[in-house]
C-alpha cells in the first residue's frame, strides 16, 4: 500500500513515524514548503513533492491529510473524487464539509476523521468505567484541558502557524478536539451555555479561554475549560456519579472512588513512547492506534470507529459553544 502524506508539518512528520513503526507500506510526501520536504527527506528517507499533480501521478492508495485545518476538506474532497481512502487531522472549520459527505456517501472508500483521544489510553479506560457503572449512574463532571500556546511548538513563533488565526485559533480546535471524546464517553450534547474570550497578553487575535456548560441527552451536566494560557500542560478530569468519583489526570492516570467500599482504586497510565521537542505527558501510541485502525480498515480488517457525520456534528456542537458566547443565551445543539 503507498500512502501520501499531505501536509509535511509536525503531525504529517508524526504519521510517517506512525506509518514506519506499523511497517505499513510505501510513504511519499507533499508540501509546498522546502525546509519541510527536506527535513521529511532526510530524516525519513521518503519521496516528496512540491506539487499535488506530480505527487498523484505515483498512484497513492489512501492520503493521510496533515495540512493546516482549514485544507483539510479541500484534500479529502480530491481524495474522494478519485476514490482514495483518505484520513484527515482533528477538525475545526466544517466549510465543505456536507458536500464531501454528499461525496463519500456512495463511495466504497474509508473516510476517517481524526478521533485520537479515543485510542488514548486512560480515555478508553474511563469509558469503560462509565458503561459498566463503576461508580452508578453518572450525573456530572469537570473538564479543563490547557496548554500555553507557545508551549506547543517550541520550535517555531505560535504567532507563525495556524493556531494564530481566528477561524483555526489553539483553544477553538481544542474544544472540537475534547468534544470528541467527551460526546463518545457521556453521550450527545442537547443544550450549551459558554464564556469565550481573548484573556491574555497572546500577540494574536483569538479567544484563548472557552468556558463551556454542557447539558447531555441523558441530562448529565459537564464543565469544560478550555485554554491555551496554562504554563502548566494538563488534562484532567473528575467524573461524579451516585456511587463515588472517577478522576483522571493526563501523565498519571485514573483514580476511582467508590462509597460502598470507601476505597481508592487506581490505574496508572503507561509511561508510553516519547518524542523529543514535545510535552512529556504526550506519547507516541494513541496515534499509531490511531493510524493503525485506519490501515486495517482500509485493509477490510475492521471498521473506522468515527465518521465524517460525527465529526460535522461536533463542529456544529462548537458553533453552538460560540453562538452561546456571542449572544449570552444557552443553545440547544
Amino acid at each position: 500500500m503507498k500512502f501520501l502524506i499531505v501536509g509535511l508539518g509536525s503531525m504529517g512528520k508524526r504519521r510517517i513515524r506512525n506509518l514506519k513503526y506499523l511497517k505499513a507500506g510505501e510513504i511519499i510526501g507533499f508540501d509546498t514548503i522546502e525546509v519541510r520536504r527536506k527535513e521529511a527527506e532526510e530524516k525519513y528517507g521518503i519521496e516528496t513533492f512540491d506539487d499535488f499533480d506530480k505527487a498523484m501521478k505515483e498512484q497513492p492508495d489512501a492520503f493521510i491529510i496533515s495540512t493546516p485545518p482549514d485544507l483539510h476538506v479541500k484534500y479529502a474532497m480530491e481524495a474522494a473524487k478519485r476514490n482514495k481512502h483518505f484520513f484527515m487531522e482533528a477538525s475545526v472549520v466544517d466549510e465543505g464539509m456536507d458536500a464531501l459527505i454528499a461525496l463519500c456517501r456512495n463511495k466504497k472508500i474509508v473516510a476517517a476523521p481524526s478521533c485520537t483521544m479515543r485510542f488514548q489510553a486512560s480515555i478508553k479506560r474511563l469509558k469503560e468505567l462509565v458503561d459498566s457503572k463503576v461508580i452508578g449512574k453518572v450525573l456530572l463532571f469537570t473538564h479543563h484541558s490547557g496548554q500555553y500556546l507557545p508551549d506547543w511548538h517550541p520550535w517555531e513563533d505560535y504567532r507563525k502557524f495556524y493556531v494564530a488565526r481566528r477561524a483555526t485559533g489553539a483553544a477553538r480546535e481544542i474544544v472540537s478536539f475534547e468534544l470528541v471524546w467527551l460526546e463518545w464517553v457521556f453521550g450527545n450534547i442537547d443544550t450549551v451555555s459558554c464564556f469565550k474570550g481573548k484573556l491574555s497578553s497572546l500577540e494574536i487575535d483569538i479567544d484563548d479561554v472557552y468556558q463551556c456548560i454542557l447539558k447531555f441527552k441523558n441530562k448529565v451536566f459537564g464543565n469544560m475549560l478550555v485554554d491555551v494560557v496554562s504554563r502548566v500542560a494538563e488534562r484532567s478530569c473528575e467524573i461524579y456519579g451516585e456511587k463515588g468519583n472517577i478522576r483522571w489526570e493526563w501523565g498519571s492516570g485514573i483514580k476511582v472512588y467508590t462509597a460502598d467500599d470507601k476505597k481508592w482504586k487506581e490505574y496508572a497510565e503507561p509511561a508510553g513512547t516519547k518524542v523529543a521537542g514535545y510535552d512529556e505527558k504526550i506519547s507516541e501510541e494513541m496515534y499509531i492506534d490511531e493510524i493503525s485502525t485506519f490501515v486495517r480498515a482500509v485493509k477490510g480488517e475492521t471498521k473506522y470507529p468515527y465518521s465524517l457525520e460525527e465529526d460535522k456534528r461536533i463542529l456544529d456542537v462548537l458553533k453552538t459553544l460560540e453562538l452561546s458566547s456571542d449572544n449570552m443565551i444557552q443553545v440547544k445543539t
